[in-house]
């Protein structure tokens, strides 16, 4: 009887190694599209604070790319499962196998490329100039020359706007008359409306937002800068997932759907490169 319980529990600890073994090799060769249809689900990492890109309402993460994920997960014929983290685990998360791919606007950098797969751009964010409905003072950028402007402060705007205003110097002698640094945008949108702003820098994406909530209190006059690309990103060793975003992003591009979702959340449709988006020395 004992030597029979013996021979069981080598038997389950047998097979228990070679499961780890095949989890380890699974790790080791990456993850594939079979073992996300062999599970059911498609599992992805994001930060759900960047509306319309992805965005909390009502309880769940919806926006842009929620919907382009709603499309992916049904061409697989699985769940999605969408975790809402903050962005400083979504990276390591990766790394360690906790979901498929970051499905969350990460900003295509150079350091970032060198680490991590990331997939063709599905989105892109421009510097825009903002200044109320009502202003007459300013109507391209050369006329931020002298005026008071504003943005977020340690937003990815402000250097942008500081630049901005050191070429008006270089130009034209003369800058901002100030730069003020606000905690978040939508106070860029109160002082703009009550005046103590002349001009906003605000993101397209915000920018977009808030017209589609005061569709009559804003206009654009112009961006300044150059644009920032947005992408998903994919673990190194996982190139056939890479390779499912690309095509699946591409297969909407063509059938008129992921111009359909940008007309729905942005109001146009984006231009976004699809080939030479990567820096040098990318992966």
């Amino acid at each position: 009887m004992i030597d029979s319980i013996r021979r069981n529990s080598l038997k389950t600890l047998a097979v228990a190694t070679v499961l780890a073994c095949m989890s380890t090799a699974a790790l080791a060769e990456g993850g594939s599209l079979a073992e996300i249809k062999a599970r059911g689900q498609l599992t992805v990492g994001t930060e759900a604070a960047y509306e319309p890109y992805e965005f909390v309402e009502n309880g769940v993460v919806v926006g842009y790319g929620r919907d382009v994920l709603d499309y992916m997960a049904a061409k697989l014929g699985v769940k999605l499962v969408q975790l809402n983290l903050p962005f400083q685990g979504l990276l390591p998360g990766l790394m360690s196998r906790r979901f498929d791919f970051v499905a969350t606007s990460v900003g295509i950098t150079e350091e970032r490329a060198k680490r991590f797969a990331f997939s063709r751009p599905i989105g892109i964010v421009r510097s825009m100039l903002v200044v109320s409905n009502t202003s007459k003072g300013v109507n391209q950028p050369e006329d931020l020359a002298g005026k008071i402007v504003g943005t977020q402060m340690g937003s990815q705007a402000q250097p942008v706007a500081q630049e901005f205003d050191r070429q008006l110097k270089e130009k034209h002698g003369k800058g901002y008359a100030e730069l003020k640094l606000l905690q978040a945008y939508p106070d860029v949108s109160v002082a703009l409306s009550n005046g103590t702003l002349d001009v906003g820098v605000l993101p397209s994406n915000v920018l977009g937002v808030q017209m589609r909530r005061q569709p009559n209190a804003f206009k654009s006059v112009g961006e300044i800068g150059s644009p920032r690309l947005l992408a998903w990103v994919a673990n190194p060793k996982d190139e056939e997932i890479r390779s499912f975003i690309n095509t699946t992003l591409e297969e909407m591009r063509a059938n008129g759907k992921l111009g359909e979702l940008q007309k729905k959340w942005f109001g146009e449709t984006l231009t976004l490169p699809t080939s030479d988006y990567l820096p040098k020395g990318a992966l």
